[in-house]
């Protein structure tokens, strides 16, 4: 009998195991915001200052379409900043290598606008 109960136990401890697994929520995906701001580029400098807040953010170009459109601008010089309206989200900058001197990340996941135009009201 004593064989019996083991193989009930690890029978239900595997049943457990198994509907505990089932029940997990998924990872939380942070849903892309609209941030709107001022947009520089260049070799050593990629960053997004928030007309809302004023912060500066060091920006990562997930859509591979902001810096394809920054430079068809045809710039004469880089950092020229420009107005633009991003969907992304904010994470936490590395401690090493480059932007790791901004707080945080933008990390750009759709470009909704970009124009050399800056709005006054908007971002002084």
């Amino acid at each position: 009998m004593t064989i019996r109960y083991i193989k009930y136990f690890a029978f239900l401890f595997i049943l457990f195991v198994a509907a505990s697994s089932c029940n997990r929520k998924p990872a939380k995906v942070d849903k892309p915001v609209v941030y709107k701001g001022l947009y520089s580029f260049g070799p050593e400098i990629k960053s997004f200052k928030d007309c809302d807040s004023g912060h500066e953010f060091w920006v990562t170009d997930s859509s591979a379409m902001l810096e394809l459109q920054y430079s068809q601008m045809n710039f004469e010089k880089p950092y020229e900043p420009v107005y633009v309206e991003v969907e992304g989200f904010k994470i936490k900058s590395g401690k090493e290598g480059m932007g790791s001197e901004y707080d945080s990340t933008l990390v750009v996941k759709k470009v909704v606008k970009i124009t050399k135009e800056i709005p006054q009201d908007m971002c002084n």
